[in-house]
């Protein structure tokens, strides 16, 4: 039987951020910006909230019907899309994402602003692709192939589209995943200071 998936919408927000928020308690990634596992559950929960937000604005969710499942996506224009004229210097009043996060989560803590900068120092330019920012699993359904179908289905359009794809795995388990998916790392790996690896990966599309 296969794995039905529709697209989430603002309703389902709650949902959403609960998912991620018990999916990535362990990860990681996770444990390094909130340091202490009581700490993490009291905040870990506002960051997957934000990211929620930003996805849900400018992207896309894929939600399992049963809701144990999802996965965040962006669409990332490439070089030649970009709406700056070459030598444009970026507007002083654009928004400083990561800092806005940092406020919206945790003000005190600077590990919140620091993942954003590092994660974006390390996205490849070039082609457009479909960046997957986040998939989350449901601990107790973990290991049923949801996040594989949740993943395929886009890999899919990707395919038919001739559209690469780009992540940034953060454990060794999902990191084997993804490679089975196609995924290859890019050559950066990222070391967080004092913390956990994490592997961007690009994936480019596959031709029947």
């Amino acid at each position: 039987m296969g794995v039905a998936i529709r697209t989430a919408g603002e309703d389902d927000r709650d949902t959403v951020v609960r998912l991620l928020d018990e999916a990535f308690q362990d990860d990681p990634v996770s444990g390094w910006v909130f340091p202490g596992e009581e700490y993490r559950r009291r905040t870990h929960h506002r960051l997957m909230g934000a990211f929620t937000d930003i996805v849900l604005a400018d992207g896309w969710i894929d939600l399992t019907e049963d809701g144990a499942a999802c996965a965040l996506w962006l669409s990332v224009p490439g070089e030649e899309d970009a709406s700056e004229e070459p030598g444009e210097e970026p507007a002083e009043d654009a928004e400083d994402v990561p800092a806005q996060v940092r406020e919206a989560v945790d003000p005190d803590n600077e590990r919140v602003e620091s993942i954003a900068r590092l994660t974006e120092d390390i996205h490849p330019s070039g082609p457009a692709h479909a960046y997957l920012w986040m998939i989350g699993v449901a601990p107790e359904r973990q290991g049923e192939g949801l996040g594989t179908a949740l993943i395929a289905s886009v890999l899919d359009r990707c395919d038919r589209d001739g559209l690469p794809a780009y992540l940034e795995a953060s454990s060794e388990r999902s990191k084997g995943l993804y490679e089975r998916l196609g995924f290859a790392c890019t050559g950066r790996v990222l070391h967080l200071p004092d913390g956990p690896r994490m592997w961007p990966m690009w994936r480019e599309p596959r031709r029947s």
